[in-house]
């Protein structure tokens, strides 16, 4: 910068009555000259020291399997990119395909913490988050049905044939109850060898009838496959809630829906086993198919009953 004379700072060239002289501006520089004369190199920019950063820390939470944590880093790094440009950034292929890949991985991550590992049926994580939901709509239509399953015996076969034939029973089980399920309806492992069928938007009759068919599927199945003289059979508690219904007071929590099955399942099992018991609407306990003319029916337990 040129440092102006003091004689020439102080004049005034309005007093002085003399006529100020406006200097040209510089004309830019042409691209010929820019190229023969480089100016000094671009800066960076602002944003990419942070832009590193976040790759680092997705890198290093990607390493530690914490999906969700290295996806979120990615996430700010492109929005970081994209805050510099007024076009819509170029993202590097590598960077997209990564993030894809986090995501894919998260999901998958997401639907492992809610399924069983044996069985690969719902877990009852799973199982108390959708019934909450589901108990809670208002607009619920037809009705819900929760099934309590639980394999008759099933010590024995453990004892009998070892636990690698009970663990291979319990998935072929899962399966065997999955089929025919209605849209909307899944299957939930509860502990042990004891499973939950949800079906939702049905009524009493449609329940009891996709409840007895998982039970022949179980009994017709050839056991003998796995085992020989091996012979699986379960035993079902129905509890349904019908929307509107004055027959009872509506389940309003997920534990009570089940203690209802529960309590209907004793009956099952103190009537024989290898039945399906359920409530009709008059509040009479019933046992389905042809067990129901050729047994008689056990008093059900009071709900809550340790």
């Amino acid at each position: 910068m040129t440092v102006l004379r003091p004689d020439i700072a102080e004049s005034d060239p309005l007093r002085d009555g003399t006529r100020p002289v406006c200097s040209a501006p510089t004309p830019p520089r042409s691209p010929a000259t820019a190229a023969g004369h480089p100016g000094p190199a671009a800066a960076p920019p602002a944003n990419s020291g942070l832009v590193q950063l976040h790759e680092s820390i997705a890198a290093l939470f990607a390493s530690r399997g914490q999906w969700r944590q290295a996806y979120q880093h990615l996430r700010s790094a492109l929005d970081l990119l994209s805050s510099e440009q007024t076009n819509p950034p170029q993202v590097p292929e590598q960077l997209r395909r990564e993030v894809d890949r986090l995501r894919r991985e998260h999901a998958e991550a997401r639907e492992q913490s809610l399924r069983d590992s044996l069985t690969a049926s719902y877990n009852r994580r799973y199982l108390d988050q959708r019934l909450l939901g589901l108990l809670g709509e208002a607009d619920r239509q037809g009705g819900l049905a929760v099934a309590l399953v639980d394999l008759d015996f099933f010590k024995q076969v453990n004892d009998t044939f070892g636990h690698l034939i009970g663990d291979r029973v319990l998935q072929r089980v899962v399966e065997l109850l999955q089929d025919g399920l209605p849209e909307g309806a899944f299957c939930a492992r509860y502990g042990g060898e004891e499973f939950v069928l949800v079906v939702p938007g049905i009524d009493t009759g449609t329940a009891v009838a996709v409840c007895e068919a998982a039970r022949a599927r179980v009994e017709r199945y050839p056991w003998t496959q796995l085992a020989p003289d091996l012979r699986v059979t379960v035993s079902i508690g129905l509890a349904h809630e019908l929307t509107g219904s004055p027959a009872h007071t509506p389940a309003t929590d997920p534990k009570e829906q089940l203690l209802r099955a529960d309590s209907l399942l004793y009956v099952a099992k103190q009537s024989g086993r290898n039945a399906v018991a359920y409530r009709e609407e008059d509040g009479r306990v019933r046992l389905a198919g042809a067990a129901g003319g050729r047994r008689a029916v056990a008093q059900p337990r009071p709900v809550g009953y340790n």
